[in-house]
């Protein structure tokens, strides 16, 4: 929990890491739907839908990113939300 409770989490020996997180939100989501083609990464000629953030959630604690703030989120190659 957010709180430290219980002492190193309920499963630590399953814990995962922020970047292994954040590929399976992008190109692993991406790859299981076949799409890894247009979708999961930001590269020339695929679709990008994203997220700015106030922080960079790589190299905060982890139970610091429930803190973090949306500045601004593109979607279909438009900004859809600002700050």
């Amino acid at each position: 929990m957010r709180n430290g409770t219980p002492a190193g989490g309920w499963y630590p020996d399953q814990r995962i890491s922020v970047a292994e997180v954040i590929r399976g939100y992008t190109m692993g989501a991406a790859e299981v739907t076949g799409r890894q083609a247009d979708l999961g990464s930001i590269t020339p000629t695929k679709l990008a839908d994203l997220v700015v953030l106030n922080g960079n959630i790589y190299e905060i604690d982890p139970v610091d990113i429930a803190d973090v703030q949306i500045d601004m989120t593109f979607g279909g190659g438009q900004v859809v939300f600002q700050k």
